[in-house]
C-alpha cells in the first residue's frame, strides 16, 4: 500500500511515526513544501522571549528520524493538485521546478492552517509580519530586536504570549483586536479584565474594539489605521487566526463553511481513502455534540495518531475534544476547557455560571495563593459544559481534570463530592474544584427555591 502524507508539522509526523510502527507492509512518502518538519509553533513566544535559548528544541522530530523509521522525505515539495478519482498527486519539486505525478493508495491530509491575511491596503508592507512557522520567527527574532515600537493585531494565545514577550522585554507594545476584550473566545471578563490590568500594568497600550483599515509607510514609521485612530509603529505582527489550508481538496470532500475536512469517528473525509488529521482538519466538540474549527496541537497529535491506527480498517474511535488549554502571562497560569458562559448563549444551550475564588490551600500554611475559578453548566441536566482557572499557582491540571469532567459528562454534583486527596501542602478538606462544584449547586438550589416561591 501506498500512503501519501501531504504536510508534516504535528498531525503528519504523529501519522507517519504511528502508521510505520503499526504496518510494516506501507510505503509512505511525505510532501513537506518547507525544508523543516514537526515545528512547534506555540513555542515561538518562548523563543522570542529568551526562555528556550536552542530553538532546535522547537522541533520534535525532523526529517532524519523519519527516514530512519522507513519514510521516503520530500521536504521543498509542493502538492499543487489532488486527483482523487484517480489517486493521483501533482508534485513541484521546489529547488528544480520539475512537476511530477505520484500515485497513492491512502492519502493523508495534515496540511495545516495558515494566517489569516485580510486584503486590506499595505499589509503587503515588509514591515507587517507574521507568525506561524519557523521561518517568521526567525525573521521575528533578526527584525524585533533592532526596533522600538511593536503593534501586535490579535489578541488571541498567540498574540498574547508576544505582548507579553515584547513588552518584557523593553518594547513599546499595542495590542489591537476588533473585539472589545482579550482572547474572548476562551475566557469570560470576569477573568479577561484581570488580564487587561496585567497587560496595562506591564506598560501595554491596549487598542481593543478597532478594526485595521490600512497600513502606511511613512517616514520610516509604519501607520496603522483603525476605524478609531491612527497608531504609529516600527512593526506589526499579525496574529488574527488561521483557517484551513485545504484549497488543494476544495469541492472533492465535505468541509465545513471555512474548509475545514470533516471526518468520521475514525478520522476519515467523505473520501474513505483520504484521512484527515489536525488544522486541515475539523474536531468532533463534546461540550456541543457538534463539529467545530479549534486548531491546537493538542488535537493535530491526537488526530494524527488516530489517521495511522485507522489507516486500513475502523480500529480506535476519535473521543472528541474540549479544546481545553493555557497559557502564562506575567507569571499567572490561565487555563480553560469547554464553552464559556458568552460561546454558551452563542450556542443557544440554556447554562448557568458559577464564578468562585478561594485560597488553594489553608490560611494557617506559611503561603497560600487565590485562585479565581469558573464553572459553566447545563441548567437542565447540570451537566459540565466549560470552566476556567486563572492564579499565580500552577492550576494547569486542575484544567485537564475538569476537560475530564466534561468528556465523560460528569454533572456539578459529581465535581461537589468526587474524591480528592486533602493533605494541607495540596489543598483544603474540600480541593478548591470541590468547592467550585459546591458553589455551582448553591446557585441551582438558589435558582429552584426562586422557581418554588414564584
Amino acid at each position: 500500500m501506498k500512503v501519501a502524507v501531504v504536510g508534516c508539522t504535528h498531525a503528519g509526523t504523529f501519522a507517519v511515526k504511528q502508521i510505520l510502527s503499526d504496518y510494516k507492509d506501507v510505503e509512505v512518502t511525505v510532501f513537506e513544501r518547507n525544508e523543516e518538519i514537526s515545528f512547534l509553533s506555540c513555542g515561538i513566544a518562548l523563543y522570542l522571549g529568551g526562555q528556550v535559548k536552542d530553538p532546535q528544541g522547537l522541533f520534535y522530530s525532523n526529517p532524519e528520524e523519519l527516514k530512519k523509521l522507513g519514510a521516503s522525505i520530500k521536504t521543498r515539495h509542493n502538492v499543487r493538485e489532488i486527483d482523487p478519482r484517480n489517486h493521483t498527486l501533482e508534485v513541484e519539486n521546489l529547488a528544480t521546478n520539475e512537476l511530477m505525478i505520484e500515485h497513492y493508495d491512502k492519502l493523508v491530509m495534515t496540511t495545516g492552517s495558515w494566517p489569516i491575511v485580510p486584503n486590506i491596503t499595505g499589509i503587503k508592507s515588509e514591515k507587517v509580519l507574521l507568525c506561524k512557522n519557523w521561518s517568521h520567527a526567525q525573521e521575528l527574532f533578526k527584525r524585533v530586536p533592532k526596533v522600538k515600537r511593536i503593534a501586535v493585531i490579535g489578541a488571541g494565545y498567540i498574540g498574547a504570549e508576544l505582548v507579553e514577550a515584547y513588552s518584557l522585554k523593553g518594547h513599546e507594545v499595542s495590542l489591537i483586536d476588533a473585539q472589545t476584550r482579550v482572547m474572548p473566545k476562551y475566557f469570560d471578563p470576569a477573568f479577561t479584565n484581570r488580564i487587561e490590568a496585567d497587560f496595562e500594568a506591564n506598560g501595554v497600550q491596549l487598542e481593543l474594539g478597532q478594526s485595521v483599515q490600512s497600513f502606511e509607510e511613512k517616514n520610516g514609521e509604519l501607520i496603522i489605521k483603525t476605524d478609531k485612530k491612527a497608531i504609529a509603529a516600527d512593526l506589526a505582527i499579525l496574529c488574527i487566526g488561521f483557517r484551513p489550508n485545504t484549497a488543494l481538496l476544495a469541492d472533492k470532500v465535505e468541509m465545513t463553511p471555512n474548509g475545514a475536512i470533516i471526518t468520521d469517528d475514525y478520522m476519515r473525509s467523505s473520501d474513505p481513502d483520504i484521512l484527515a488529521a489536525g488544522d486541515s482538519a475539523a474536531v468532533h466538540y463534546n461540550p456541543t455534540g457538534k463539529n467545530a474549527y479549534i486548531p491546537l496541537a493538542t488535537n493535530a497529535v491526537r488526530q494524527g495518531i488516530l489517521v495511522g491506527k485507522n489507516l486500513k480498517k475502523p480500529t480506535m474511535r476519535y473521543i472528541g475534544t474540549q479544546s481545553t488549554s493555557g497559557l502564562s502571562l506575567y507569571g499567572t497560569s490561565i487555563c480553560a476547557t469547554g464553552l464559556t458562559a458568552e460561546s454558551a448563549k452563542n450556542q443557544r444551550i440554556d447554562a448557568k455560571q458559577v464564578i468562585f475564588e478561594d485560597n488553594y490551600r489553608p490560611e494557617f500554611m506559611p503561603s497560600t495563593t487565590p485562585i479565581l475559578m469558573s464553572l459553566v453548566y447545563d441548567a437542565g441536566t447540570r451537566r459540565i459544559l466549560g470552566g476556567a482557572l486563572m492564579s499565580k499557582y500552577d492550576i494547569s491540571q486542575s484544567a485537564n481534570l475538569l476537560s475530564l469532567c466534561i468528556q465523560n459528562k460528569n454533572t456539578i454534583d459529581d465535581l461537589a463530592m468526587v474524591d480528592m486527596l486533602f493533605q494541607p501542602t495540596f489543598d483544603r478538606p474540600f480541593n478548591y474544584l470541590n468547592l467550585l462544584g459546591q458553589a455551582a449547586q448553591a446557585q441551582a438550589a438558589k435558582v429552584e427555591t426562586t422557581k418554588t416561591l414564584a
